[in-house]
């Protein structure tokens, strides 16, 4: 097998369609339904984008391989791999505009490291490394369901309603684990081939968690697997919801009713200790670099989109217009420093894969979950009542107040479709609850931002040097209070100058 394209994908997801729930409709045809249907289309011509001519940079041959796959999947030994990489991150980006966080190119990013780590996974190292190249050979696309519902957050799993709220072992069989309980939030479950689970908590896991300390690989269509939805903002028309027509990816919720979870795609199993120790496989390194391409991409496009609106009114010559979209390119070009300087900084692990430099790479995600609501909230005040003054659909301009809209919503230099076309994508991002998910979104996708900063930033930062500058001035500082002490004469009682 090899790379796939967008018609090969979707003919997969048709015949493997997931149990899939909004509200209390099934949908059996992801593909067709107008819900899901245009970001369906929308990951299709991201597998199309990679076998097009031109593109060839794209794709690569494995060693071990039988014909050329996705970039994706590349192991980097070397700068020009990490290079390589990072443009087919942007590619993808750029063809999404940034509004796809979870394309396929994260997952597999993660499921990289896995492999290159796979010694961690102890006597399943072979399983993960087997299961990584299933799913590069067969072109896959993963989402990942790691969080657990929020019923109870102040306790543990095994102190919930029911033991099986959260994801967890009901038995052991000869054919593998049986599983109940749910994970969240599958962003792009229904659109995946197979979804990777494993639990995520800022709680280590003490050993009554045994039987929630997994970590396995489940095709999306397996029996006992259903997707529970949120509300979708996908289907409308391409002009009057220009961004969530097309790239509104999903969110579900996983349910696990007694799911049969074979050994050979199980990689912990009930290891608690183990769990509380996965942060060590480093995923994060490229994850992370994925997350910083595709941030970088939303900004430039929220820039972009900020500027042409502006220009559209003849706003963008006013002082605070500028210093907005200063600020905004500012956030772009910072964000590329931090991904050139993690792909500098990489360094190999024990068998030559290079890891990015995490630095970086976690300053980008504890300032991005910032970023990004700050820079909605400038789309909101630079283009202000201009964001609710568009007519309500398509049809307005072959209607009787057609002439009322050449008239009273054209630009000094545009006509009244192309200004409205302009406002229509900035309220779908600036105002809608596409929108409003997208910034909820970037604020919390890669947990909470309190505790990500406090764990990335402090408890894991390397202070030696901060330190270093501080303990060096104040060992000057001791040593100018010693000598202008010896020079001092002695004042003390009974000293020579009392």
């Amino acid at each position: 097998m090899t790379a796939r394209n967008g018609a090969a994908y979707l003919e997969r997801l048709r015949t493997h369609s997931p149990e899939l729930w909004v509200g209390s409709e099934k949908i059996v045809d992801v593909v067709g339904h107008p819900a899901t249907s245009g970001a369906a289309a929308e990951i299709a011509r991201l597998y199309d984008l990679q076998c097009e001519d031109g593109n060839e940079d794209m794709l690569f041959e494995p060693a071990d391989g039988d014909g050329p796959v996705g970039v994706q999947f590349l192991e980097p030994r070397s700068r020009e791999d990490l290079e390589q990489r990072h443009a087919m991150h942007k590619k993808w980006a750029d063809s999404t505009l940034g509004m796809m966080g979870r394309t396929t190119d994260f997952v597999s990013a993660m499921l990289m490291a896995w492999n290159a780590n796979a010694d961690f996974f102890g006597d399943n190292a072979d399983k993960v490394r087997d299961y990584f190249r299933h799913v590069r050979d067969n072109d896959l696309f993963l989402s990942h369901a790691i969080a657990d519902p929020p019923v109870d957050r102040s306790k543990p799993a095994s102190q919930q309603p029911d033991p099986y709220t959260y994801l967890g072992v009901k038995e052991q069989t000869a054919e593998g684990l049986i599983v109940s309980g749910a994970k969240m939030l599958a962003t792009a479950a229904p659109y995946s081939d197979e979804i990777l689970v494993w639990p995520f908590s800022l709680r280590k896991f003490a050993p009554e968690e045994k039987p929630y300390a997994i970590a396995f690989a489940i095709p999306t269509d397996a029996p006992g697997v259903r997707l529970i939805c949120r509300e979708p903002f996908g289907g409308g028309n391409a002009f009057d919801q220009p961004l969530s027509s097309r790239f509104d990816e999903m969110d579900a919720v996983v349910v696990f009713d007694d799911v049969l979870v074979p050994w050979d795609r199980v990689f912990i199993n009930q290891d608690y200790e183990r769990v509380n120790r996965i942060w060590e496989i480093n995923s994060n390194a490229f994850t992370g670099a994925q997350t910083s391409v595709r941030l970088m991409a939303k900004l430039q496009f929220v820039a972009g989109l900020a500027k042409r609106a502006t220009e559209v009114v003849k706003t963008d010559q006013f002082p605070q217009v500028r210093d907005a979209l200063g600020e905004i390119s500012t956030y772009i070009e910072l964000t590329r420093a931090a991904i050139l300087a993690s792909e500098a900084g990489a360094t190999p692990n024990q068998d030559g894969v290079l890891f990015p430099d995490l630095r970086p790479l976690y300053a980008i995600r504890n300032s991005g979950n910032r970023w990004y609501p700050r820079v909605r909230e400038i789309l909101q005040q630079i283009l202000a009542g201009g964001l609710l003054y568009q007519p309500a659909d398509v049809s307005a301009f072959d209607s009787p107040i057609a002439s009322d809209l050449a008239k009273f919503y054209r630009g000094p230099d545009n006509s009244s479709v192309d200004r409205i076309s302009v406002f229509k994508v900035a309220a779908d991002l600036a105002v809608s609850a596409f929108g409003g998910r997208h910034e909820l979104y970037e604020r919390f996708y890669a947990g909470d931002p309190m505790f990500l900063r406090i764990n990335t930033q402090f408890n894991q930062y390397d202070w030696t040097e901060p330190l270093g500058l501080i303990d060096g001035l104040l060992a000057t500082s001791a040593e100018h209070a010693r000598t202008a002490g010896a020079a001092e004469p002695d004042r003390t009682e009974g000293g020579a100058a009392a």
